[in-house]
């Protein structure tokens, strides 16, 4: 029962630190009066990078939910009120452990010789 615990809660904090790596920021014209846009359309932003089908229909679908909860409405046609745009950047750490180089040597020098016996 406890290694049961243990093993649950060890995998809680892998998703928790695994969550907490996402960084989102946003831009905008500070000033902006919002209240005076009413549609949206989604644009592609040039040289930007963005993820496979699913992960950006996702995307779009969330960010859509959220928009039409404020009011907002998706338009097809040019003649929309604002352009929204994402995109994403990925960075994988890569970390190198020397675990068993061997060899022998030692600090300061080659390895010792052992007197015989």
């Amino acid at each position: 029962m406890k290694l049961r615990f243990l093993i649950l809660t060890a995998a809680c904090f892998l998703v928790a630190s695994a969550a907490h790596a996402q960084d989102v920021t946003y831009n905008y014209m500070p000033g902006t009066d919002f209240s005076k846009y009413h549609t949206y359309k989604w644009v592609t932003v040039e040289g930007a990078a963005y993820p496979n089908q699913i992960m950006d229909a996702q995307i779009k679908q969330s960010v859509d939910s959220q928009l039409a909860s404020k009011g907002f409405t998706k338009a097809d046609s040019d003649h929309a009120d604002m352009y929204v745009a994402y995109q994403i950047a990925v960075n994988q750490e890569k970390q190198w452990n020397a675990y068993g180089m061997g060899g022998g040597l030692r600090w300061g020098g080659w390895p010792r010789r052992q007197a015989p016996l």
